[in-house]
């Protein structure tokens, strides 16, 4: 984690010294630019001024070769060019040399300027040469001209902008680094909070930061997801302890039954042996398929959905099974809902089990349509399975659906069952997109099913 950590860090800084050094560079080299065309701008009104020095004495017939008359500080390269295209007149160094240019001003403008390389010049450097024409006696051009300014116009400014450039990249890297390691910080501490988090002491939860950023947030999810998985693994544990107590109740019984057939196997009939063995196996297989079922609908199988009729198919669950108490029906015909008629029969078979087990005398089943409950948009199919026992406290009422949960009334094996009937049935509506609740009733128990209708 702390090498994850440091290329986190290094990457972080060396994206930010890259990123601040890239416009540092893009901002010198615009400064530089503007510099550099605002150098040439002043230089090229300087070299018009000196031809229109020359143009003056041009137009006065006071031309002398070679020129001067003209101040010793504005002294350029200058070309005077008659109307037939000679050089009559020139600085010094420009002297026997041809026209340093041959574009003229077009009309109606008199100056005209252009950036002229490979010409007279010794130097070899390009030049701005400027063109005035003048009228006497025909057209005279006059050519004056200046070495144009290198990019860098002052080298100090450039020498300044590269060592701000540097000094700034650095700054910032160094700056974005030690930011991103006290950032850093608190997730080193909630890393060595969970280093020290074992499934046999989940009650650790990992320090929460005091600013509410992102890493407060992750601190608080991270806690969360602990409470979360203590409680799967409490419930995990449970339910692991529960199953192997319900497991070992009927091959305790199996096996005291078979170690007395084998001490004395003349005295055994096998017929009433396997009689006396078949409830415990009956039981073993009950809690294994509804083990089955359960881990099934943890792991999300999927199923087939098809539209199921849902009094056709509590007539159909009625019929195949034995019923030890008066079953009252109320079926509305047409309500249908989408899903897996396997699944949903094993939940109609599974409450009217459980209200058999604990009704006095009479089991009411209705199923209708019913609207107004927020959680479906439009009606919902509602199945009903009322029984007419004791009934079940107020403050238990979800306690019922956790598996292996028997309460004192259905503690007897004989009456009571294994406990998963109910869980599995919650489980079954709440993948179906519905809800199975216990609500209130006059009399014993009313478990409520409320699933989404068929389109």
């Amino acid at each position: 984690m702390r090498r994850e950590r440091r290329t986190i860090r290094g990457r972080l800084a060396l994206f930010t010294g890259v990123a601040v050094g890239l416009l540092c560079i893009v901002f010198s080299t615009v400064l530089l630019f503007v510099i550099n065309r605002t150098a040439t701008g002043e230089l090229t009104k300087e070299v018009t001024a000196v031809g229109e020095l020359t143009a003056y004495y041009v137009d006065r017939g006071k031309l002398v070769d070679p020129l001067p008359p003209i101040p010793q500080n504005l002294i350029r390269p200058i070309q005077v060019v008659d109307p037939q295209g000679r050089v009559v007149a020139a600085t010094r160094d420009l002297r026997n040399q041809p026209a340093m240019a041959h574009f003229t001003p077009k009309s109606p403008h008199r100056v005209a300027s252009a950036v002229i390389c490979h010409s007279v010049f010794a130097s070899g450097r390009c030049h701005i040469v400027v063109a005035q024409q003048v009228f006497r006696n025909g057209d005279w051009t006059i050519y004056s001209a200046a070495p144009t300014p290198p990019f860098a116009v002052y080298p100090g400014v450039t020498a300044l902008l590269a060592a701000g450039t540097v000094i700034f990249t650095i700054a910032m890297a160094c700056g974005a680094r030690h930011t991103v390691t006290r950032s850093l910080k608190p997730v080193d501490a909630i890393r060595a909070q969970l280093d020290h988090i074992q499934s046999t002491d989940l009650g650790r939860r990992v320090p929460v930061p005091m600013a509410k950023d992102e890493i407060y947030r992750l601190a608080r999810s991270v806690n969360q997801a602990l409470d979360r998985l203590e409680g799967v693994l409490e419930q995990q544990r449970r339910f692991c302890s529960d199953a192997s107590h319900e497991l070992r109740s009927p091959i305790t019984a199996i096996r005291a039954q078979m170690e007395v057939a084998l001490m004395a196997p003349q005295d055994v009939d096998p017929a009433e042996l396997c009689n006396a063995v078949l409830p415990s196996v009956e039981r073993l297989h009950s809690i294994a398929a509804d083990l089955l079922t359960l881990t099934r609908l943890d792991a999300g199988v999927p199923y087939e959905r098809r539209i199921v009729d849902l009094a056709e198919l509590v007539t159909t669950e009625l019929k195949g099974r034995k019923t030890s108490r008066k079953i009252v029906q109320h079926l509305a015909a047409g309500v249908t809902v989408s899903g897996d008629r396997l699944r949903l029969g094993q939940l109609i078979g599974n409450l009217v089990q459980n209200a058999q087990r604990h009704a006095s005398s009479t089991v009411t089943i209705t199923v209708r349509r019913v609207d107004g409950d927020p959680r479906f948009p439009e009606k919902a199919a509602e199945l009903e399975v009322l029984d007419d026992g004791a009934g079940v406290a107020a403050d238990q009422r979800e306690t019922v659906f956790q598996r292996f949960t028997r309460l004192d009334t259905a503690r007897s094996r004989d009456a009571g069952g294994v406990g998963l009937g109910l869980p599995i049935a919650r489980q079954i509506a709440e993948s179906h997109g519905g809800t199975l609740t216990i609500q209130d009733s006059a009399q014993g128990t009313r478990f409520v099913v409320r699933l989404p209708l068929s389109p």
